[in-house]
């Protein structure tokens, strides 16, 4: 059993808060995306912390969970809040997420394409990012790639 399912338990469809951590992984100016399956849309690599974790630790281990790729080096890219990290999902579930993201341009392993959370991945441009961004993530993409220097709270 995991925490989140635990707290469900509890209580419901009622609003679970929580902290998600999440990698923007760099190779040659390009952007490491990864297509979701359950909301059909394009985002960073990442998840929910853990009981115990650290925000690298979460950063790190959701990173190799969902595409195979050890990071390295972790830099603080900002910490993210506000109505933009609300959701609720087609099941009812209610979740607010606080989010720490960081910036990775060191990996190493080998990608899988496939896995239970993501149908692909791929590398893309700054010019070229798709146009369906998962929406709670959109904020912090678009910032890397216009390359604005922006406090790291917001």
């Amino acid at each position: 059993m995991n925490y989140i399912e635990d707290m469900r338990k509890l209580i419901g469809h009622e609003t679970l808060f929580t902290v998600g951590c999440g990698v923007i992984v760099e190779e040659d100016k390009c952007i490491l995306l990864q297509h979701r399956t359950d909301e059909d849309n394009w985002c960073i690599p990442g998840g929910v912390m853990e009981i115990g974790e650290s925000f690298e630790e979460t950063a790190k281990r959701e990173t190799f969970e969902e595409t195979g790729l050890e990071v390295n080096e972790l830099e603080l890219f900002g910490i993210y809040s506000g109505e933009s990290c609300f959701v609720q999902y087609p099941n009812e579930d209610k979740v607010y997420s606080v989010q720490v993201i960081f910036k990775a341009r060191e990996f190493i392993g080998e990608l899988k394409q496939k896995g239970i959370e993501s149908k692909e991945h791929r590398l893309f441009r700054k010019e070229d990012l798709p146009e369906n961004l998962n929406p709670r993530q959109k904020q912090f993409i678009l910032q890397w790639a216009e390359e604005r220097i922006l406090p790291i709270i917001s």
